[in-house]
């Protein structure tokens, strides 16, 4: 029995990345300047401070200007909005990243509606959002966005095929179905209230799994060939694992992404785009 292929996210980051360091270099050297990204962490959350450090050495080993702003736990809403207001007006920031969650007295919509449009590198702002949406070029939510890149790579073209996303968020499960109908996909996002899921699920030429449940889906999920994006990330017993069960799933798919490894290491490589596509329209 064929197994899938690995789509490597990881492999696909780096080279992303070594092009981006390139091209600051470049920049730097005709501009005498180059992107430099802004990153607020509030409250003392593992993980955001895992993914913040991460964010930070990324920018610093593609010679990117990084910030990193740590604000205590009880900080109010009206002083995180001021400090984002701030690198709003700062020409030496082309990104602004808030990282979330954010602690839940503070209002969320409220300081995502803050970051200027052009410096919003996470996509999530309403104006860029309507970009994604009418199919205009714009900045797009990383994940989704390196969910776009890895099928690229691999020459799988969503053209005409049947895409479902199961998840439903606007981080991830909203602009991944929008950024595939972009694609000419026929597109179907499932979401808790779905009813009779796999077989839906089993209609899919591309399954994307985005719901956060570990190894949810299952090789009855999946049609025979199909190609599975595994956008999950749960830890179970101390060992991270993704939204698919990868071992009997990879047996039934022909492509696959592996969790660690795969989606990934691609959100900040796009994260990392962002910034610089913000810094060239400032060119």
């Amino acid at each position: 029995m064929k197994t899938a292929t690995i789509m490597n996210g990881k492999a696909l980051a780096a080279k992303v990345r070594a092009g981006l360091k390139t091209k600051v270099a470049d920049y730097k050297s005709k501009h005498g300047r180059g992107p430099g990204l802004a990153v607020f962490l509030v409250g003392e959350d593992p993980a955001s401070d895992i993914y913040v450090n991460a964010k930070n050495k990324a920018c610093v080993e593609a010679g990117y200007k990084s910030v990193v702003i740590r604000m205590p736990e009880n900080t109010p809403t009206e002083e995180l909005l001021a400090a984002v207001e701030k690198y709003n007006k700062d020409d030496t920031i082309h990104g602004i990243l808030v990282q979330l969650p954010l602690p839940k007295h503070i209002d969320e919509k409220k300081v995502i509606y803050a970051i200027a449009p052009e410096k919003d590198v996470d996509g999530f702002h309403p104006f860029n959002v309507g970009l994604m949406y009418s199919g205009e070029e714009g900045l797009y939510p990383c994940t989704p966005a390196g969910c776009m890149m890895i099928l690229d790579e691999y020459n799988i073209d969503p053209r005409g095929k049947h895409a479902v996303v199961i998840g439903a968020s606007n981080i991830v499960g909203r602009p991944m179905s929008a950024l595939l109908l972009r694609a000419d996909s026929t597109t179907t996002t499932c979401h808790i209230y779905t009813q009779n899921l796999k077989e839906i699920t089993r209609q899919a030429d591309i399954l994307v799994a985005a719901l956060g449940k570990p190894e949810f889906v299952t090789a009855d999920h999946v049609k025979e060939g199909a190609v599975v994006i595994d956008i999950g990330i749960n830890r179970v017993d101390g060992k991270l694992v993704g939204d698919v069960a990868f071992e009997e799933v990879s047996k039934k798919a022909s492509y696959i992404t592996p969790v660690p490894g795969g989606v990934g290491p691609m959100t900040i490589a796009v994260l990392l785009d962002n910034t610089l596509k913000a810094f060239e329209a400032t060119l």
